[in-house]
């Protein structure tokens, strides 16, 4: 793994507003960066990112077996009890998954480390998926890349494939997002490419315009019915908002389902360790009000955890209220956000190496229950934030 620099193409701003990337640029920051990419071997993708990211998922799978069938778990995890059957009920149904996104420090040099599985609303699909293949194609047709360099990167395919393989065709899809949002619609939108391009009906709603019929059904901003509805809408909110109450009778298939309640939520951390403790890919993580209490578990990572920690709420996005603790002095924190509130897990601290300045994560996307490309994020801390950067990566041998 390498960072090289690369020369940029001319016009790829012209493509990023012709193809409606129009978050390119976010907060008077770039966040799409080619003035470099990440280079890889194709032992460093299938043997230290692919196949680890496809074999968390499997454990992932397994701690929500657990979790779901324990009241417990649900509760550490901060899923309300009146949603505990809606939760339960969804993974003993089966309810079909899409994607999800771990993220991952990695930088050439031993196993990739799981620092977080982004499993409900995992954000940079259209850049990883779409946006940097065009890259690759561009700077392989102008010679900035060798003949043979490639990319990691199926991910529209494999989203195709699954949308045809889990819906019969013709299936209607609905899509939501919170409006006003160009990531989270682009995001919704490489869905609902990924759906139409599956023989699948895809429409979109914004959030605050979907509503319920008289029978308790979920509707459109058109009055149409909904059976099938893809949100971008983290289930710990949506827990929390007087619709949750409509949901189980509603008939409505959610989009990510309610099982994922518990695998895109800090909890699953400590309930990974228990499980597979030492596994190569995992780091220490505990509940943070269970730590005064000891255990034989804890007592091993005892000294791993003195070294260096990272405190996290139950939920957060874009790196907020978190906290890295070494030699037992905080040593970095990111701005609370609202978050500040929720319970806590104290995971073992890794580095995440520093690359001309910035320190990448990788995004390793599953699809379905396997890992189909990824994605890298970089930032200047060493908490990954919202001014990262999304950075384009190929491989070469």
């Amino acid at each position: 793994m390498r960072k090289i620099p690369l020369s940029e193409r001319p016009d790829w701003r012209d493509k990023a507003k012709e193809l409606g990337f129009t978050f390119a640029d976010m907060y008077g920051e770039p966040y799409w960066d080619e003035s470099s990419a990440y280079q890889f071997s194709l032992r460093e993708i299938e043997e230290d990112l692919e196949d680890p990211a496809t074999e968390l998922h499997g454990m992932c799978r397994e701690a929500a077996a657990a979790i779901c069938a324990s009241e417990e778990l649900l509760e550490k995890l901060g899923i309300p009890a009146e949603f505990h059957d809606l939760v339960a009920g969804s993974w003993d149904r089966q309810e079909p998954e899409i994607y999800g996104r771990f993220d991952l420090a990695y930088d050439g040099t031993g196993p990739a480390k799981m620092l977080e599985y982004n499993a409900d609303t995992p954000t940079s699909l259209y850049e990883s998926a779409s946006f940097q293949w065009g890259w690759l194609e561009d700077q392989l047709a102008a010679g900035v890349l060798r003949d043979g360099d490639d990319q990691f990167n199926g991910i529209h395919e494999a989203l195709v494939a699954h949308f045809a393989a889990t819906f019969a065709p013709g299936t209607d899809l609905h899509f939501t997002a919170i409006a006003g949002n160009p990531e989270d619609y682009g995001t919704v939108e490489a869905m609902g490419w990924a759906a139409r391009e599956a023989d699948l009906g895809a429409h979109y709603t914004d959030l605050d315009k979907l509503g319920l019929s008289p029978d308790g059904q979920f509707i459109d901003d058109q009055d149409r019915v909904i059976g099938i509805l893809f949100k971008l809408y983290p289930w710990e909110d949506l827990l929390r908002d007087d619709y949750a109450r409509h949901i189980a009778g509603s008939g409505c298939l959610m989009l990510e389902p309610a099982w994922k309640a518990v695998l895109s939520n800090k909890g699953l951390l400590p309930v990974l360790w228990q499980m597979f403790e030492g596994h190569p890919n995992l780091l220490p993580a505990f509940f943070e009000a269970e730590m005064q209490a000891g255990s034989p578990a804890l007592d091993r990572a005892e000294e791993v955890l003195r070294r260096g920690h990272v405190i996290k709420p139950l939920f957060s996005r874009e790196g907020a209220a978190i906290s890295i603790v070494e030699n037992g002095a905080p040593t970095e924190t990111s701005p609370e956000a609202g978050y500040g509130q929720h319970p806590r897990i104290v995971q073992a601290y890794t580095p995440l190496t520093a690359f001309d300045g910035f320190h990448p994560v990788i995004g390793a996307w599953i699809v379905g229950q396997a890992c189909a490309g990824i994605g890298i994020r970089e930032d200047r801390g060493r908490i990954t934030q919202n001014l990262s950067r999304f950075k384009p990566h190929f491989i070469r041998d």
